[in-house]
């Protein structure tokens, strides 16, 4: 079985430098119940320490699927991979899985863990529940240029889960 592949870790264990985690490597954010369940590759998102919790932050614009399954669950997890999926992760953030079965097309395997959906590839999964959201607002960017993201005036909503679980291949 799989999951015997993986061992539950201390946050204080995870040794990736997230700037190259995310920003270089990208991750797949899960969102979803034990019925269904979707997932998007994430670049902008981010480690660390907020109100003494460890704590993982991820961006969402509204009109992706997955901003669905953010709003309704309190759990999602983020999901990093080896090399070897890059195509994986590529097809997850360009399809969307209102119009397609993404798990089915990405070939990866869809797992649960306490009702939280994570992926089997992965090398290292965060378990998380969702403490806290706002939506970015471009009168709050001191640097203007941020706001250049952003031609369709879709603002990200930020996420931050407090990570409950972490997944590590052994």
């Amino acid at each position: 079985m799989t999951e015997k592949l993986f061992k539950e870790i201390s946050p204080f264990e995870i040794t990736d430098n997230p700037c190259t985690a995310f920003g270089k490597d990208w991750a797949l954010l899960a969102a979803g119940d034990e019925k269904k369940a979707t997932m998007m590759t994430i670049a902008w998102a981010g480690l660390g320490v907020l109100w003494n919790r460890n704590v993982v932050f991820v961006f969402v614009r509204p009109q992706r699927y997955t901003h669905i399954y953010m709003e309704k669950e309190p759990v999602f997890s983020v999901g990093f991979f080896p090399e070897e999926h890059r195509d994986a992760l590529k097809l997850c953030g360009s399809l969307s899985g209102h119009k397609k079965d993404k798990v089915k097309e990405s070939g990866l395997t869809l797992r649960h863990h306490n009702g939280t959906p994570w992926f089997a590839e992965s090398r290292l999964t965060l378990v998380c529940r969702k403490l806290y959201f706002q939506d970015l607002d471009p009168k709050n960017f001191i640097d203007a240029s941020i706001d250049g993201n952003y031609p369709s005036k879709d603002y990200h909503r930020m996420y931050v889960g407090e990570i409950e679980t972490v997944l590590k291949k052994s």
